[in-house]
């Protein structure tokens, strides 16, 4: 799987940013939360994050050079141990200024694929 998160300091307060690139389609789907109100991420990572933290996020998706910046709530943490050997990490909802550009971009990527019966991070 090829998928990479990496902090790049605190904006002050919980809010954090977050650099995270997807390189691969498979890595895309198991990481996309389609059920969540405006879509999100589960970016694993064993960095501490509280339910409600705000990240900001400088995505990429695989072989684009250019990161989409995606404002987001933490609404998802998988801990250490969970159930299933589930990956360590948070899901980011996104949040209403982002404006479904982030979604859409996903969602094109996924074509054909969203209704896949495959497991993902996060259900």
């Amino acid at each position: 799987m090829s998928l990479s998160a990496s902090p790049v300091g605190a904006l002050g307060g919980q809010q954090r940013i977050l650099n995270f690139a997807i390189k691969d389609k498979n890595a895309l789907y198991a990481s996309f939360m389609p059920f969540i109100r405006n879509g999100g991420l589960f970016i694993p990572t064993t960095k501490h994050y509280q339910l409600g933290d705000e990240i900001f996020l400088l995505l990429q998706l695989m072989e684009e050079t250019d990161r989409i910046p995606v404002a987001g709530k933490v609404i998802w943490i998988t801990p250490p141990g969970a159930e299933g050997n589930r990956a360590v990490g948070v899901g980011v909802q996104f949040s209403d200024q982002d404006k479904g550009v982030a979604r859409r971009k996903i969602e094109e990527y996924l074509a054909g694929a969203l209704n896949a019966e495959r497991s993902t991070h996060t259900m």
